[in-house]
């Protein structure tokens, strides 16, 4: 995608505001993640790492310029995944927090939104 574009840079800009992690920081957790006790329950050599947690990985190593539509696309489900979680806290619930993490945003960071804070919808 060499070219300007508008909705590109915007998705960039959203994206990278509701993902808090790095994509070495969300690489090393998937990878805590799926070491978890029933990752020994799969036959299968797989390391149970999230497809979409591996996508968003690969995205946020890439530069601006070399998004491509399946990115940008990427970038905008996860965006609304995260506001979507963040909107209706569940702090006590570890699930919560995992599925938050699975795309790069630990709500335990201090850069984590707080729906009381700021407008999560976009």
């Amino acid at each position: 995608m060499a070219e300007h574009d508008e909705r590109a840079d915007a998705v960039w800009d959203a994206f990278h505001a509701a993902v808090n992690m790095t994509g070495e920081e969300l690489r090393e957790w998937l990878l805590t993640d799926a070491s978890g006790e029933e990752a020994f329950e799969r036959a299968e050599p797989d390391l149970g790492v999230s497809p979409r947690g591996e996508e968003v990985v690969a995205v946020l190593l890439k530069r601006r310029t070399d998004l491509t539509g399946a990115d940008i696309d990427l970038m905008e489900r996860v965006t609304d995944h995260v506001r979507r979680l963040l909107a209706e806290p569940r702090r006590e619930d570890p699930a919560w927090r995992r599925s938050l993490m699975s795309v790069g945003h630990d709500p335990l960071r201090p850069d984590s939104a707080r729906p009381d804070e700021e407008d999560l919808t976009g």
